[in-house]
């Protein structure tokens, strides 16, 4: 993922958001990788030397579309693992509200072969997702793992054999094609939005979120009438 990739992907992003067309996002790779990460040489050592915003400049896309806009997508995200998925790639892979992934798929956080932390949210992605154990393991260790055990650690939703992922990743998106999409953006916000709660702070957040979509699901029946 380069800075010329991520400028594109916020874009894409935005375009899709707002197209009729798009009930759906699946994200996925071109060829035999869903994404080998963060483009190093473009991304990290050409930055090398620049003023500190012109450097923050070039990485704030990769966030934007990474996180910030995949993880609060209007319509229903899914990621397609379709094959390599290290580092950076894990952050858009979590960010998505679904994941499948092809049982020969790999996936590995080798960041510490190279001195260095899993940055940016890469690091947040795999405690959000993975248990404590299991994210400190791979971490620590920059073993790789397949599809089958991204799926056993819940990194992903299900695994599949590549031969049959792109008819699985169509079948769950019809099934999610199928439901109201103002319910379903709903569901996908009030789930995100109760993360961080207590159980108390989620009881009032999720009435008082329920009360503002039963009145503008009102409304805008009143609205068609």
């Amino acid at each position: 993922m380069s800075p010329a990739l991520n400028d594109e992907m916020v874009e894409v992003l935005d375009a899709l958001e707002v197209n009729d067309d798009c009930k759906v996002l699946v994200l996925t790779g071109n060829g035999d990788a869903f994404s080998a990460g963060m483009d190093l040489r473009e991304f990290f050592r050409a930055q090398d030397g620049l003023p500190y915003v012109k450097a923050m400049r070039v990485r704030r896309s990769a966030h934007i579309w990474q996180w910030a806009q995949l993880a609060h997508f209007a319509k229903p995200t899914i990621a397609m693992v379709n094959g390599w998925c290290f580092g950076g790639a894990f952050t858009p892979l979590v960010a998505c509200d679904l994941a499948i992934a092809a049982d020969e798929a790999t996936f590995g956080l080798s960041e510490i072969n190279w001195g260095i932390i899993p940055g940016g949210a890469v690091t947040k992605a795999c405690v959000a997702t993975m248990s404590l154990r299991d994210a400190m393991y791979y971490i620590l260790t920059g073993e790789t793992f397949d599809g089958k055990k991204a799926a056993q650690m819940r990194l992903v939703n299900e695994s599949v054999p590549k031969a049959k992922l792109r008819e699985r990743t169509a079948e769950l998106a019809k099934i999610l094609m199928d439901k109201n999409p103002h319910t379903i953006r709903a569901c996908k916000e009030a789930v995100r939005g109760v993360v961080p709660m207590s159980f108390e702070e989620s009881f009032d957040y999720l009435g008082a979120r329920a009360r503002s979509f039963a009145s503008s699901m009102t409304k805008a029946a009143a609205r068609k009438a």
